[in-house]
């Protein structure tokens, strides 16, 4: 198997693709103040960074392993579902 074989090539973009998503999760779930994980209900902001720390050192850029795959989702869940909650939350209240 060489690096231009194109199934190992298409498997390597993936997986840089995957580690990049998790890592872009990571920065922004550590940017966010720990009081708006708590308004909007979800987990805290210690938690999601601890699973998407885990996702990034367990997974890395393995998107066919079990790590990988989760921690891949555990981005994507993060990304979609709790940045857009904790985004709408600012300092000093909604008129700030």
């Amino acid at each position: 198997m060489t690096l231009f074989d194109p199934s190992s090539l298409l498997l390597l973009v993936l997986g840089l693709g995957a580690l990049a998503l998790k890592v872009w999760a990571l920065v922004d779930a550590c940017t966010r103040p720990q009081a708006a994980f708590v308004a909007t209900g979800k987990l805290t902001k210690i938690a999601w960074v601890a699973i998407l720390a885990a996702a990034v050192l367990l997974g890395g850029t393995n998107v066919m392993g079990l790590f990988g795959l989760i921690g891949t989702v555990a981005a994507i869940v993060y990304l979609v579902d709790v940045r857009p909650a904790v985004r709408e939350v600012r300092r000093g209240g909604p008129w700030a």
